[in-house]
């Protein structure tokens, strides 16, 4: 998949600005807060229907403006693809794929896909089980736009089964109406854990041989899938555990088993990087994963995603530069960085000079 064009209208401190990028590695230099990261936030927006930075609409748009729109052309095996994005200030976001409107936010995934690395996902590896999720959830959501309708199925049902947890907590007898809830939790929650479990199963695979590189053979990684319910890609153990939580669930007023409870572990030489690890190991752990997102995308759309790297260049030793530049080919790829010296020799297809929300192509 390769980008051709790419305009912003009115998002964040972009008036307008229109980009053609290369097929290749395309770099946007500048001091920090000119507006660099912007540009991949708009990409992300149209891989994802989010931004990677805030779940506020309103934050995209210009300062005194009453919109926001992007607009992205992809190429990809099948033709040509065109998503647009229009964030108003008052109202609901409106979404275009290929000229036509659509309804549901999932028909997005799959015409865009990119993946994004920058410092913050150092997160991932750091913080609870909710950034690891997220991770997971993004990525499966844009090649598998089944698991993103099943992610949204149980998130409704999530809020309605502890909504009733908190009727619950009043009235006792009200416990019965529960089952409802558990049989729609139940049904999405099993197929959402059974794509979790293999595509951690890949992504561990890829994520060691590519960590080995990285790490010059000196260090091994793992990622294991770690799931709430031990037996999650079984409907009716999913459902027992439900049941078995029920009365410690009204008490608490929340669901305490199920899906949303998952974690992922990462670990260098068999302990988890989180609570053992070095900065550094830490970096490498999220560069690696990172990377093995892309290979696993590749592997099953059948063509590369497009790769954004946010600032990331200077946080990598000379060596991990030279390692992530080497695994650039044929990625059409996206840089921002604010010192050319920091590419570690990538071979670079175009650059602009980014200013004040200002674009100018070298």
């Amino acid at each position: 998949m390769k980008i051709t064009q790419a305009q912003l209208t009115h998002f964040r401190s972009y008036e307008a600005c229109e980009i053609q990028p290369c097929e290749g590695v395309n770099v946007l230099l500048g001091d920090n807060g000119q507006g660099k990261t912007n540009v991949l936030e708009a990409l992300y927006l149209c891989c994802t229907g989010r931004s990677h930075r805030t779940r506020q609409d309103r934050e995209l748009i210009r300062w005194g403006a009453d919109f926001a729109a992007v607009r992205v052309e992809a190429l990809r095996r099948d033709g040509t693809h065109q998503v647009e994005i229009a964030l108003p200030a008052l109202g609901r976001r409106r979404i275009k794929v290929s000229g036509q409107e659509i309804s549901r936010s999932g028909e997005l995934m799959g015409h865009v896909t990119g993946v994004l690395f920058s410092p913050e996902d150092l997160r991932t590896v750091k913080d609870g089980p909710a950034e690891r999720r997220r991770f997971v959830d993004m990525a499966l959501s844009q090649v598998k736009p089944a698991y993103y309708y099943a992610l949204q199925r149980y998130a409704r049902a999530l809020k309605q089964r502890n909504e009733a947890l908190k009727a619950i907590a009043a009235r006792p007898e009200l416990m019965a109406t529960l089952d409802a809830w558990d049989e729609q939790l139940a049904a999405a929650g099993v197929e959402l854990m059974a794509h979790r479990r293999e595509y951690i199963r890949r992504l561990s695979d890829t994520a060691a041989a590519i960590h080995r590189d990285i790490a010059d053979d000196r260090e091994r990684l793992e990622i294991r899938y770690l799931p709430s319910v031990s037996s999650g890609d079984d409907a009716s153990a999913f459902l027992e555990a439900l049941f078995a939580a029920r009365e410690s669930d009204a008490r608490r007023m929340t669901t305490t088993v199920g899906a949303h409870r998952d974690d992922v572990q990462i670990l260098v030489e068999g302990r988890d990087v989180r609570a053992y690890g070095s900065q550094g190991q830490q970096r490498t752990a999220a560069l690696s994963m990172r990377l093995s997102e892309l290979d696993v995308m590749r592997e099953t759309m059948g063509e590369w995603p497009m790769l954004m790297l946010d600032d990331v260049m200077s946080e990598l030793d000379p060596g991990r530069r030279r390692q992530l530049v080497s695994r650039l080919k044929g990625v059409q790829t996206f840089i921002t960085c604010t010192d050319a010296a920091d590419l570690a020799g990538a071979e670079v297809g175009k650059t602009w000079r980014v200013e004040n929300g200002m674009l100018k192509e070298d």
